[in-house]
């Protein structure tokens, strides 16, 4: 069997195993509350027939279906009838929604329902998704410019250039981590009235383009639009977002080729070293060899 076959079976395994075990470990932390999510549903329905006797189990059934579907529309049940007015597609939200069109993060709250609407989102992802590619590229040299002016600036000052290169990837990451990660969930925390750890786990799953759509700004019971263009300044924080994202695994994959080459470099080292003391010693072999044959001979001619 040959190296690559073992090396890319390996890698499958790894994968699968990588992929079986969060299975695992989602199953293990989400399946019992999603059960006592069903239990106590089931349970608030029952009591709902039981305390309404005039609501007969169909019509509770038909008005369970018409909530859920305006939610899978995107529209807030609780905001309807009331004073509160709340739209998916100002031209905020239109904004919002063709920017997580084009990064591919497609949380799935927001969605076009009519026939016009999902064709022109075909033709509208298939040339916004490359021109968004090449806008990330743009945001992610100029990053990379600064980044690489300060790895030289470090290493004119007498720094050696592969901690200056780990210097300044730790420069970004704890810089990108603080303005992007840390100080957002503090702002959703006013404007969405979210948790901060849920703001951490809105912003990486947005920025890492996930998208599950179970937080999205802007939506839902607790979600408002603080002012006018709210959701597309959250574009404009994705956006910036990638590209830092981007950066930094460009940084550490470079880091990482970088190791590799120089542990290859050393392995060669080794194994060069190792063939020439062998040929040393084959060399040395013959003659040891030689030596011994002619010191015999000389102590039988002394014996004769």
């Amino acid at each position: 069997m040959s190296p690559g076959l073992i090396k890319n079976a390996l890698l499958a395994g790894g994968f699968f195993g990588y992929l079986l075990a969060g299975a695992m470990v989602f199953q293990m932390l989400e399946q019992g509350a999603e059960t006592e999510v069903q239990v106590k549903t089931e349970q608030h329905r029952l009591d709902f027939l039981k305390n309404y006797t005039c609501l007969t189990h169909d019509a509770l059934e038909h008005l369970i279906n018409v909530i859920a579907d305006a939610v899978k529309h995107g529209v807030n049940p609780l905001l309807n009838g009331t004073s509160q007015k709340q739209t998916n597609w100002d031209l905020s939200s239109s904004f919002f929604f063709a920017g997580t069109v084009v990064t591919t993060v497609g949380y799935g709250t927001i969605a076009p329902k009519t026939a016009g609407g999902q064709i022109f989102c075909v033709f509208y992802a298939l040339f916004g998704i490359p021109l968004n590619v090449i806008v990330l590229s743009q945001v992610g040299n100029r990053l990379s410019c600064c980044c690489k002016g300060l790895g030289k600036s470090l290493h004119r000052k007498g720094m050696e250039k592969r901690k200056a290169k780990i210097v300044t990837i730790l420069f970004f990451l704890v810089t990108g981590v603080i303005v992007f990660l840390a100080i957002p969930p503090l702002l959703f925390m006013v404007t969405e009235k979210w948790t901060y750890q849920e703001g951490v786990y809105y912003s990486f799953i947005s920025l890492s383009t996930i998208g599950f759509g179970d937080y999205v700004v802007g939506s839902g019971p607790k979600g408002t639009h603080p002012f006018e263009g709210y959701r597309a300044l959250v574009y404009f924080w994705i956006i910036f977002g990638l590209a830092w994202l981007s950066l930094l695994i460009t940084l550490l994959t470079s880091l990482l080729k970088n190791t590799e080459k120089k542990i290859e470099k050393d392995l060669q080292k080794i194994r060069n070293h190792k063939k020439e003391k062998h040929n040393q010693e084959m060399v040395m072999e013959p003659l040891t060899s030689s030596g011994l044959a002619l010191n015999t001979k000389e102590k039988s001619m002394d014996k004769s």
